[in-house]
């Protein structure tokens, strides 16, 4: 397989898949990266675990619906041309 943009642009779409499809009380909790995890206080810079689960959160609530369309045209695209 070549290393191609539609290659890399259908990696980055399989990466946001996995992302989206974590579960915060299956599997993020169990981690040690739950909602209640990592709050910090007034002034304090978020680490780095409150940021990638701020993150996870964000991809999930924002991509919900433009990953439903993608994944569509995608798996058309794939059907006609293989």
């Amino acid at each position: 397989m070549a290393f191609t943009l539609y290659s890399l642009l259908q990696a980055a779409l399989l990466f946001v898949n996995a992302v989206a499809v974590l579960h915060e009380e299956r599997f993020l909790r169990h981690v040690g990266w739950g909602s209640d995890q990592g709050i910090g206080g007034f002034g304090e810079e978020p680490g780095i675990k409150a940021q990638l689960t701020n993150l996870i959160r964000s991809i999930r609530t924002v991509m919900r619906v433009p990953l439903i369309a993608v994944n569509s045209i995608t798996i058309i695209l794939l059907l006609l041309f293989g």
